[in-house]
């Protein structure tokens, strides 16, 4: 991997990935898979009175896709139901810092694991 092509706050979340793992007692699970390259992701949300209280990935991929799930659970947790549906991809890839061009489809990830699991919710 060539981490030059990466910002610090984007090799941070490579590195040191927040809320990994699965959470106990989620209101609803989504997962996308990238039918390309094979990288997935796995979200675990909570709701309570319509808002994200809590946010948990597992995810199988390269560097950038771990990256954006991990971004993903800090953007999602405090927002009602409707600002979630409203994330978009290109906003995670502001949240890290940018990516590299050629790694910045990993982020569509996050926003169709996040579209997986609202749609759980059965709104």
């Amino acid at each position: 991997m060539a981490f030059e092509e990466y910002g610090a706050r984007a090799l941070d979340h490579f590195l040191n990935p927040r809320n990994a793992g699965e959470l106990p007692g989620a209101s609803a699970v989504g997962t996308y898979t990238n039918p390309v390259c094979g990288d997935l992701v796995k979200l675990f949300i909570k709701v309570e009175e319509g808002r994200i209280v809590a946010a948990r990935s597992k995810t199988f991929g390269c560097a950038a896709a771990i990256a954006c799930s991990s971004a993903l659970t800090e953007l999602l947790v405090g927002r009602t139901i409707d600002e979630a549906l409203h994330l978009r991809n290109e906003e995670v890839v502001r949240h890290l810092g940018g990516l590299p061009a050629h790694k910045e489809k990993c982020s569509l990830l996050a926003e169709q694991a996040t579209r997986d699991a609202l749609r759980a919710l059965h709104l």
